[in-house]
Protein backbone atom coordinates (compact mmCIF):
# COMPACT_ATOMS: atom_id res chain seq x y z
CA UNK A 1 0.00 0.00 0.00
CA UNK A 2 1.30 3.55 0.39
CA UNK A 3 4.83 3.94 1.35
CA UNK A 4 6.37 6.30 2.99
CA UNK A 5 6.09 10.37 0.91
CA UNK A 6 9.01 12.44 0.48
CA UNK A 7 8.30 15.60 -1.22
CA UNK A 8 10.76 17.86 -2.42
CA UNK A 9 10.61 21.87 -2.50
CA UNK A 10 10.69 23.26 -6.26
CA UNK A 11 14.48 23.89 -7.79
CA UNK A 12 13.59 27.19 -8.15
CA UNK A 13 13.05 27.61 -4.17
CA UNK A 14 16.09 25.67 -3.11
CA UNK A 15 18.78 27.55 -4.75
CA UNK A 16 19.71 31.06 -2.93
CA UNK A 17 21.37 34.15 -4.32
CA UNK A 18 25.27 33.62 -3.78
CA UNK A 19 24.90 30.12 -2.11
CA UNK A 20 24.40 26.43 -2.09
CA UNK A 21 21.43 24.48 -2.98
CA UNK A 22 20.66 23.52 -0.02
CA UNK A 23 21.40 27.06 1.62
CA UNK A 24 18.37 28.32 3.51
CA UNK A 25 15.46 27.73 5.90
CA UNK A 26 14.40 23.98 5.82
CA UNK A 27 11.26 21.75 7.62
CA UNK A 28 10.95 18.33 7.76
CA UNK A 29 7.71 16.70 8.99
CA UNK A 30 7.56 13.51 10.21
CA UNK A 31 4.90 11.46 11.62
CA UNK A 32 2.72 7.85 10.83
CA UNK A 33 -0.24 7.14 8.97
CA UNK A 34 -2.20 4.07 10.19
CA UNK A 35 -5.88 3.03 7.82
CA UNK A 36 -7.26 -0.14 7.25
CA UNK A 37 -7.39 -1.21 3.28
CA UNK A 38 -7.69 -4.35 0.99
CA UNK A 39 -4.80 -7.06 1.87
CA UNK A 40 -3.87 -6.59 -1.63
CA UNK A 41 -5.03 -4.52 -4.79
CA UNK A 42 -8.92 -5.99 -5.19
CA UNK A 43 -8.97 -8.07 -2.30
CA UNK A 44 -12.32 -8.61 -0.12
CA UNK A 45 -10.75 -8.95 3.05
CA UNK A 46 -9.23 -5.73 5.17
CA UNK A 47 -6.12 -5.09 6.67
CA UNK A 48 -4.85 -2.22 9.54
CA UNK A 49 -1.67 -1.30 8.36
CA UNK A 50 0.64 1.53 9.54
CA UNK A 51 3.12 3.38 7.45
CA UNK A 52 5.75 6.61 8.12
CA UNK A 53 5.01 9.84 6.87
CA UNK A 54 8.43 12.20 5.91
CA UNK A 55 7.82 15.05 4.34
CA UNK A 56 11.40 17.60 3.40
CA UNK A 57 10.86 20.97 1.55
CA UNK A 58 12.55 24.40 1.94
CA UNK A 59 10.71 26.71 3.73
CA UNK A 60 8.36 29.36 1.83
CA UNK A 61 7.41 26.66 -0.93
CA UNK A 62 4.33 27.90 -3.12
CA UNK A 63 1.89 24.32 -2.84
CA UNK A 64 -0.73 25.41 -2.20
CA UNK A 65 -2.37 22.22 -1.48
CA UNK A 66 -0.99 18.62 -0.88
CA UNK A 67 -3.26 14.75 -0.71
CA UNK A 68 -1.85 11.44 0.89
CA UNK A 69 -1.78 10.42 -2.94
CA UNK A 70 1.07 12.79 -4.38
CA UNK A 71 3.97 10.31 -4.52
CA UNK A 72 7.17 12.03 -4.13
CA UNK A 73 7.83 14.96 -6.45
CA UNK A 74 10.58 17.15 -7.07
CA UNK A 75 9.21 20.20 -8.80
CA UNK A 76 11.61 21.67 -11.43
CA UNK A 77 8.94 24.12 -12.86
CA UNK A 78 6.78 26.26 -10.20
CA UNK A 79 5.07 29.55 -11.74
CA UNK A 80 2.77 29.33 -8.51
CA UNK A 81 -0.22 28.08 -10.30
CA UNK A 82 1.43 25.27 -12.10
CA UNK A 83 4.32 22.70 -11.38
CA UNK A 84 5.64 20.20 -12.73
CA UNK A 85 8.87 17.67 -12.30
CA UNK A 86 9.84 14.19 -11.53
CA UNK A 87 8.07 12.30 -9.24
CA UNK A 88 8.53 8.53 -7.76
CA UNK A 89 6.91 5.84 -5.59
CA UNK A 90 8.22 3.26 -3.71
CA UNK A 91 6.12 -0.50 -4.60
CA UNK A 92 6.01 -3.18 -1.95
CA UNK A 93 5.91 -6.69 -2.77
CA UNK A 94 2.77 -9.03 -2.95
CA UNK A 95 3.03 -12.36 -2.30
CA UNK A 96 0.80 -15.55 -0.63
CA UNK A 97 2.29 -14.24 3.02
CA UNK A 98 -0.22 -11.22 2.41
CA UNK A 99 -2.99 -13.72 1.85
CA UNK A 100 -4.02 -17.32 0.64
CA UNK A 101 -5.74 -15.89 -2.54
CA UNK A 102 -2.37 -15.16 -3.94
CA UNK A 103 -0.94 -18.79 -3.33
CA UNK A 104 -0.11 -19.92 -6.56
CA UNK A 105 0.48 -16.74 -8.52
CA UNK A 106 3.95 -15.46 -9.43
CA UNK A 107 4.86 -12.51 -6.53
CA UNK A 108 5.23 -8.75 -7.57
CA UNK A 109 8.93 -7.42 -5.97
CA UNK A 110 9.62 -4.83 -3.75
CA UNK A 111 10.67 -2.05 -6.31
CA UNK A 112 9.39 1.16 -7.75
CA UNK A 113 7.55 3.78 -9.87
CA UNK A 114 9.73 6.99 -12.01
CA UNK A 115 7.97 9.08 -14.09
CA UNK A 116 6.50 12.97 -14.53
CA UNK A 117 4.02 14.88 -12.27
CA UNK A 118 1.92 18.03 -13.37
CA UNK A 119 -0.28 20.33 -11.24
CA UNK A 120 -2.29 23.20 -12.05
CA UNK A 121 -4.89 25.35 -9.91
CA UNK A 122 -7.78 26.33 -12.01
CA UNK A 123 -9.31 28.63 -9.32
CA UNK A 124 -8.20 29.00 -5.99
CA UNK A 125 -10.28 26.06 -4.11
CA UNK A 126 -9.46 23.46 -6.88
CA UNK A 127 -6.00 21.56 -7.75
CA UNK A 128 -5.79 19.20 -10.41
CA UNK A 129 -2.93 17.10 -10.78
CA UNK A 130 -1.30 14.07 -12.94
CA UNK A 131 1.47 11.74 -12.64
CA UNK A 132 2.73 9.43 -15.23
CA UNK A 133 5.37 6.36 -14.22
CA UNK A 134 6.90 3.81 -15.47
CA UNK A 135 7.70 0.10 -13.39
CA UNK A 136 11.27 -0.74 -12.24
CA UNK A 137 11.74 -4.25 -11.00
CA UNK A 138 7.98 -4.80 -9.31
CA UNK A 139 6.67 -4.48 -12.83
CA UNK A 140 7.62 -3.00 -16.44
CA UNK A 141 4.44 -0.89 -17.38
CA UNK A 142 3.78 2.32 -17.35
CA UNK A 143 0.68 3.82 -14.67
CA UNK A 144 -0.96 7.25 -14.91
CA UNK A 145 -2.73 8.75 -11.88
CA UNK A 146 -5.54 11.82 -12.24
CA UNK A 147 -6.94 13.16 -9.74
CA UNK A 148 -8.90 16.33 -8.93
CA UNK A 149 -9.29 18.12 -5.59
CA UNK A 150 -11.43 20.80 -4.46
CA UNK A 151 -10.45 22.47 -0.84
CA UNK A 152 -11.81 24.56 1.35
CA UNK A 153 -10.69 26.13 4.85
CA UNK A 154 -13.81 26.33 7.30
CA UNK A 155 -11.36 28.02 9.85
CA UNK A 156 -8.02 28.94 9.86
CA UNK A 157 -6.78 25.48 10.71
CA UNK A 158 -9.22 22.88 9.10
CA UNK A 159 -9.00 22.27 5.82
CA UNK A 160 -11.79 19.75 4.20
CA UNK A 161 -10.67 18.50 1.29
CA UNK A 162 -12.51 16.02 -2.25
CA UNK A 163 -12.34 14.74 -5.41
CA UNK A 164 -12.45 12.35 -7.73
CA UNK A 165 -9.67 9.95 -9.09
CA UNK A 166 -8.86 7.86 -12.04
CA UNK A 167 -6.29 5.32 -12.27
CA UNK A 168 -4.69 3.65 -15.94
CA UNK A 169 -2.41 1.43 -16.54
CA UNK A 170 -0.43 -0.85 -19.59
CA UNK A 171 -0.96 -4.23 -20.22
CA UNK A 172 2.75 -5.09 -18.57
CA UNK A 173 1.43 -3.86 -15.15
CA UNK A 174 -2.30 -5.25 -15.56
CA UNK A 175 0.02 -8.77 -16.27
CA UNK A 176 2.11 -8.05 -12.80
CA UNK A 177 -0.96 -7.92 -10.65
CA UNK A 178 -4.17 -9.79 -12.32
CA UNK A 179 -2.88 -11.93 -15.03
CA UNK A 180 -3.38 -15.88 -14.47
CA UNK A 181 -1.28 -17.90 -16.37
CA UNK A 182 -2.43 -21.49 -17.17
CA UNK A 183 0.08 -22.65 -14.82
CA UNK A 184 -0.43 -20.70 -12.10
CA UNK A 185 -4.94 -21.30 -12.72
CA UNK A 186 -3.36 -24.97 -12.06
CA UNK A 187 -1.59 -23.90 -9.19
CA UNK A 188 -3.77 -21.18 -7.84
CA UNK A 189 -7.13 -22.85 -8.15
CA UNK A 190 -8.16 -19.58 -10.37
CA UNK A 191 -9.36 -19.54 -13.96
CA UNK A 192 -6.80 -18.28 -16.80
CA UNK A 193 -6.68 -14.67 -17.46
CA UNK A 194 -4.71 -12.87 -19.87
CA UNK A 195 -5.61 -9.30 -18.92
CA UNK A 196 -5.34 -6.05 -21.93
CA UNK A 197 -4.09 -2.56 -20.54
CA UNK A 198 -6.52 0.46 -20.33
CA UNK A 199 -8.50 1.91 -17.20
CA UNK A 200 -7.60 0.09 -13.79
CA UNK A 201 -9.87 2.01 -11.36
CA UNK A 202 -12.33 5.21 -11.00
CA UNK A 203 -13.32 7.03 -7.41
CA UNK A 204 -12.95 9.32 -5.36
CA UNK A 205 -10.99 10.45 -2.02
CA UNK A 206 -11.53 12.96 0.95
CA UNK A 207 -9.69 14.41 4.03
CA UNK A 208 -10.30 16.49 7.02
CA UNK A 209 -7.27 18.26 8.04
CA UNK A 210 -6.58 20.06 11.03
CA UNK A 211 -3.42 22.41 11.59
CA UNK A 212 -3.17 21.79 15.90
CA UNK A 213 -0.30 24.48 15.81
CA UNK A 214 2.73 25.02 13.59
CA UNK A 215 4.48 21.69 14.43
CA UNK A 216 1.56 19.39 14.61
CA UNK A 217 -0.75 18.29 11.67
CA UNK A 218 -3.35 15.50 11.68
CA UNK A 219 -5.77 14.27 8.96
CA UNK A 220 -8.60 11.97 8.50
CA UNK A 221 -9.07 10.47 5.47
CA UNK A 222 -11.54 8.26 3.51
CA UNK A 223 -11.48 6.89 -0.04
CA UNK A 224 -13.51 4.86 -2.39
CA UNK A 225 -12.33 3.32 -5.92
CA UNK A 226 -14.19 0.88 -8.15
CA UNK A 227 -11.99 -1.42 -10.62
CA UNK A 228 -13.24 -1.71 -13.94
CA UNK A 229 -11.62 -3.16 -17.06
CA UNK A 230 -9.39 -5.87 -17.09
CA UNK A 231 -8.59 -5.25 -13.19
CA UNK A 232 -12.14 -6.05 -12.27
CA UNK A 233 -12.47 -8.79 -14.78
CA UNK A 234 -9.30 -10.90 -13.35
CA UNK A 235 -10.04 -14.16 -11.98
CA UNK A 236 -8.46 -13.14 -9.01
CA UNK A 237 -11.01 -10.16 -8.59
CA UNK A 238 -14.05 -12.09 -10.07
CA UNK A 239 -13.63 -15.31 -7.66
CA UNK A 240 -12.07 -14.25 -4.64
CA UNK A 241 -11.80 -10.65 -4.37
CA UNK A 242 -13.93 -7.35 -4.66
CA UNK A 243 -14.29 -4.77 -7.31
CA UNK A 244 -15.29 -2.08 -5.01
CA UNK A 245 -12.11 -1.11 -2.59
CA UNK A 246 -12.11 0.80 0.62
CA UNK A 247 -9.80 3.04 2.96
CA UNK A 248 -9.96 4.85 5.89
CA UNK A 249 -7.91 6.16 8.13
CA UNK A 250 -6.12 8.97 10.30
CA UNK A 251 -2.21 10.74 10.39
CA UNK A 252 -0.26 13.18 12.40
CA UNK A 253 3.19 14.72 11.63
CA UNK A 254 5.19 16.99 13.21
CA UNK A 255 7.64 19.51 11.77
CA UNK A 256 10.83 20.31 12.54
CA UNK A 257 12.34 23.55 11.31
CA UNK A 258 16.19 23.74 10.68
CA UNK A 259 19.10 26.49 8.43
CA UNK A 260 21.59 25.12 6.20
CA UNK A 261 24.45 27.27 5.64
Amino acid sequence: MTAAALLLAPVSAVAGEGGHFWSGDWYLKVGAAGFAAPRYEGAKKYLFQVTPMISLGKAGSTVRFSSRNDNPSFALIDSGAFRAGATGKLVMPRDEGDSDDLRGLTPVRLGGELGAFAEAYPTDWLRVRGELRHGIRSHHGVVADIAADAFVDVRPDVRISAGPRLTAASKDYMDAYYRVKPGEAAASGLSAFDPGGGIHSVGAGAAITWQVNEKIETSAFAEYKRLVGSAADSSLVRERGERDQFLIGVSATYRFDFTLP
